[in-house]
């Protein structure tokens, strides 16, 4: 059977709706949305019961077929992250034995994709045709909320090749907006200069990407004679900011509407950002969110470990309590969509590039942010550089400046982090051969040594 045959479409969009999905959820009770919770997380267990990485994770805490008969057992299960996905990869090569293929009698196709390899060997991602539609359409759901529509043209710098992330914004966006997009990839796939050319001459009205890289292309706009907001026209930007300041992006591209939205490769789409401004909507039909401590594993509402179950991905590779290590929060209050979905903050950096310095949590991410809202001469790009000297931790930033003096920088770090980190200025640009901006997604922000 080809991956057309094993959708129902109709059901699908039953199930997960895109362009109605407000209407759908608008007055819904905290206790409705638990019982939807409940149904599609007792079909997750019971298929992950029969995938052997889940076998061995959970038996290994004593837990057995039966144990798990509502939501409120899911703490009882153990979290896991990357790091126990590659040692199953390790023991089980190439694709590891966390997938469900066995399960199947006749297995559907499967989705392969990888992770960047960033930090180490590329991790193997796996979706059935559901999981892989049902993510599809929670991108398209962002995207409606953020008034992205059919008529608009999409400028796409989400990288291609092995990774996950160009391949699955095309999907959503021909199968569930219907737009035309430019599949231009990051600037290795498709160069800067080239990339705004194609921008102007089809007409680009929105961007989709990393703001990292989309800060870059703005820059490379104007060396290149033309003027975002005059001859590129981009009425709004749907990306990944980070703890960037929106207002920077927007002034870059010409006063663009710009939006944020939260996924990573595992799990797909979690939350985003609506017109209301008031954090993410987290998209709580299909995904379970937990915020976890970073020191002592125990619940809060953050800032903590981002920790995801995902509801809808029960055809090939299930997800429950994967540990994704971004740290965010959950924010309070009723949500001012009228939709019974709990909202959260942006990405506020990662656990595992956390430095403690002096006892103190530094997350390198979220240093540029800090700089760039007081110091309107930073250009936005900036890397941290931690040494060791006699077991204790320094950082030093590199940040890219028209010039300027680090000592108020210094400060202002001091003042908001508590402790005391070095600062020094650099020309534009100086920084790029260390962050690879021009071939990452993701650029690099912390270096050691």
């Amino acid at each position: 059977m080809s991956y057309f045959d094993h959708l129902d479409i109709p059901a699908l969009k039953r199930d997960y709706p895109v362009a109605d999905w407000l209407q759908r959820f608008r007055g819904t009770s905290r206790d409705e949305l638990r019982a939807l919770q409940q149904r599609r997380f007792l079909a997750l267990t019971e298929f992950a019961w029969q995938v052997p990485f889940y076998q061995r994770l959970w038996g290994a805490e004593g837990a057995e077929p039966g144990d798990i008969r509502s939501l409120d057992d899911l703490p009882r299960l153990p979290t896991y992250s990357k790091e126990d996905l590659m040692a199953s990869v390790e023991a089980h090569p190439p694709l590891g034995d966390f997938h469900g293929r066995g399960a199947h009698a006749d297995p559907p196709p499967m989705i392969f994709h990888t992770t960047s390899g960033t930090t180490g060997r590329p991790q193997p991602l796996i979706w059935g045709p559901k999981s892989r539609e049902v993510q599809n359409m929670l991108l398209a759901r962002i995207y409606a909320l953020q008034g992205i529509r059919a008529d608009d043209v999409i400028h796409s710098v989400y990288g291609f090749g092995m990774v996950n992330g160009g391949h699955y914004i095309r999907e959503a966006v021909n199968h569930w907006v219907g737009a035309q997009i430019l599949t231009a990839g990051t600037g290795a796939e498709t160069p800067s200069a080239q990339q705004v050319h194609l921008m102007r001459d089809f007409g680009a009205t929105v961007l989709v990407g990393f703001g990292d890289y989309l800060k870059r292309l703005a820059e490379v706009a104007r060396e290149e004679g033309l003027e975002p907001g005059r001859d590129i026209k981009i009425r709004a930007i749907s990306g990944h900011l980070g703890a960037d300041p929106a207002e920077v992006l927007s002034g870059l591209w010409g006063g663009a509407e710009v939006f944020d939205w939260y996924g990573v490769g595992d799990t797909g789409t979690i939350a985003g950002q609506g017109p209301d401004r008031q954090g993410m909507h987290i998209f709580e039909d299909a995904q379970m969110v937990e915020v976890l401590d970073v020191d002592t594993g125990t619940p809060t509402d953050g800032p903590g470990d981002l920790v995801c179950t995902c509801l809808y991905k029960d055809d090939l590779f299930p997800v429950i309590r994967f540990n994704t290590h971004d740290v965010t929060r959950i924010l309070p209050g009723e949500n001012p969509l009228g939709t019974p979905f709990r909202r959260m903050e942006g990405f506020l950096g990662r656990s595992d590039n956390m430095v403690k310095l002096r006892g103190i949590n530094v997350f390198p991410h979220s240093i540029g942010a800090l700089l760039q809202a007081q110091f309107p001469a930073m250009t936005g790009e900036f890397v941290c550089r931690v040494t060791s000297t006699a077991g204790r931790e320094n950082m030093e930033v590199l940040v890219e400046a028209a010039g300027g003096d680090p000592a108020p920088m210094q400060d202002l770090l001091k003042a908001r982090l508590g402790v005391q980190i070095g600062v020094t200025i650099v020309a534009p640009g100086d920084t790029a051969a260390l962050t690879q901006i021009e071939q990452r997604q993701k650029p690099i922000r912390m270096i050691r040594g």
